[in-house]
């Protein structure tokens, strides 16, 4: 699928328990190797350990791999455009590379108007300090404020197959060509059904609920964390399930 100007596989990795170990490290490299090419972080996960793990492990040359990150989170006067510059400061530096593939502002400040906020983000968007902009759970209004402002690239909400609360913005998403990202993909357990599905398949219930989030729309891009190269390489492995009609109505 294409976010930005790339092509990318449609299941990334979520990274915010990396710290910065020896198998962390690897891990993220590893990941590269076995076909991700998109990496979510945020300024404030594992107190900053996540971007600066990333950063080592990619020493700046990601090429072929997005690496998003975020920054604004935290309630009220988090948004304000001083908070963001120092954050996509030490996200810069974290990550050790000249320019951001993607930036979410990672919450709306209840102090600050979202306009106020992307319009700051946007003036690093202008130099190439980032390239692409994205937002993080928000609701349709609140997109269509932020693309008064800026382009927007990606939306990024909780979402999987229990937690269906942004299905308007799942379509809305869908009908714009926005990339859909939705954290916590696997935080649920979806019954049986899921696990007969799996059995038919010789797949696993991790696999069918990927599977079943890129069935529902052709912008969707699951970003499931793990520390494990196993689990990793069993959730890429879900790019490979087709579900059928039938079974995508019975788990939806």
């Amino acid at each position: 699928m294409r976010v930005g100007d790339r092509d990318v596989a449609r299941i990334g990795l979520g990274t915010n328990r990396l710290t910065p170990t020896p198998q962390n490290v690897e891990l993220i490299r590893s990941a590269v190797a076995a076909g991700v090419q998109m990496i979510d972080t945020a300024h404030l996960y594992t107190g900053g350990k996540s971007e600066e793990t990333i950063g080592e492990a990619l020493a700046g040359k990601s090429d072929g791999v997005i690496v998003a990150t975020k920054g604004g989170f935290g309630g009220a006067g988090r948004g304000r455009p001083d908070v963001l510059r120092a954050e996509i400061e030490q996200s810069l530096r974290s990550l050790r590379v000249d320019a951001i593939e993607l930036y979410y502002l990672h919450r709306v400040d209840p102090e600050t108007p979202i306009e106020a906020s992307l319009s700051t983000i946007d003036e690093y968007r202008q130099r190439g300090a980032i390239r692409h902009i994205g937002i993080s759970e928000v609701t349709v209004e609140d997109i269509e404020r932020a693309r008064s402002v800026v382009p927007i690239t990606a939306v990024q909400n909780h979402y999987n197959i229990e937690e269906r609360k942004y299905e308007d913005v799942v379509d809305y998403c869908t009908q714009e060509g926005i990339v859909f990202v939705p954290f916590f993909p696997l935080r649920a357990d979806g019954g049986r059904v899921v696990k007969d599905i799996a059995r038919a398949h010789g797949a696993t219930p991790r696999q069918v609920l990927l599977a079943w989030l890129l069935a529902r729309s052709p912008v969707m891009l699951p970003i499931p964390g793990t520390l494990s190269l196993e689990h990793l390489k069993e959730n890429m492995g879900a790019l490979e399930l087709e579900l059928t009609k039938a079974e995508v109505a019975a788990l939806s």
